[in-house]
């Protein structure tokens, strides 16, 4: 078997769909059911069934599509090795990326570092944070660009800090916050409780949510055009010169920070591309990267 069909198991695994699979992987639904015949031939065995709900597997199927994420990484492994013996930087570098470092940060300074090592090329996986922090455990991404104080054990490097401000169009009185509309917008878990537990300790009544969107982008554009408050990280709102800002604070007068990391595996540096991906950040002012 081929590193095609190992991702052919793991897709099909994933989607438990024929028409989805061929979708995903750019091929043919007839090549894909050929595939799968012939890794049944080869096995021996009978690797899915299909029927009116979609493909189940077999539990030899099931077996061989949870060994397909390990072989996988394996056959990443040994093309990253081959590749590192030579002294020129090159390859893919694999990152997982925060949805805000994404939209604000991250195309300049894949530029600059492209401009630096035109040879490498990227694969971003962007996501929550907590969805960044796993794939770094599992080791999907060489490294990973985090907000907020997630658990991890290994290499990492503080980026930038930045507080949580309430954002409105209009002046507001803070102690009114429970009767004016607000803005909520779905985040990671982190910081949704960090707001949570600030509201608790200074309001008696749950906030008025009148508008609930699924991105930051789209909250800041709903506080710019006047319909309601929102709880907001600085930088996301620094570029607006027409909104009222407060920091909020705890009840001993401390900032709410919210941090942004670089993860990082210290085996990770044996590879020339990630070693110099981290030290080009490490030299790097990202407050000025746009």
């Amino acid at each position: 078997m081929d590193e095609r069909d190992w991702m052919v198991l793991q897709t099909l695994y994933q989607e438990k769909n024929i028409t989805n699979t061929a979708k995903i992987l750019y091929i043919s639904q007839p090549a894909l059911t050929n595939r799968l015949k012939t890794m049944e031939k080869q096995f021996g065995v009978q690797i899915v069934i299909r029927g009116r709900r979609g493909v189940q597997f077999t539990s030899q199927g099931e077996y061989l599509a949870k060994s397909a994420h390990e072989m996988l990484w394996r056959i990443q492994k040994i093309k990253e090795t081959v590749l590192n013996m030579e002294d020129k930087i090159s390859g893919i570098l694999r990152l997982g990326v925060s949805n805000f470092f994404t939209d604000y940060k991250l195309p300049g300074l894949l530029k600059l570092f492209k401009n630096q090592y035109p040879d490498v090329e990227f694969k971003v996986t962007t996501g929550l944070s907590s969805h960044i922090t796993h794939l770094m455990h599992n080791q999907d991404v060489h490294i990973g660009f985090v907000r907020g104080d997630y658990s991890w054990q290994d290499q990492k490097k503080l980026l930038f800090e930045e507080s949580i401000c309430i954002a409105s169009k209009v002046e507001i009185d803070i102690h009114r916050l429970p009767y004016l509309p607000r803005i909520d917008y779905h985040t990671d878990p982190l910081l949704k409780t960090a707001v949570d537990n600030w509201w608790t300790e200074n309001y008696s009544q749950p906030p008025l949510v009148s508008i609930n969107v699924d991105k930051a982008d789209t909250c800041k554009k709903m506080v710019e055009n006047g319909l309601g408050y929102a709880i907001l990280p600085s930088l996301l709102i620094n570029d607006l010169d027409n909104i009222h800002k407060f920091e909020i604070r705890t009840k001993s007068g401390e900032k709410i920070i919210r941090k942004t990391w670089m993860f990082y595996h210290e085996e990770s540096l044996e590879l020339n591309i990630v070693k110099a991906f981290v030290e080009f950040v490490e030299g790097m002012d990202l407050h000025n990267i746009k």
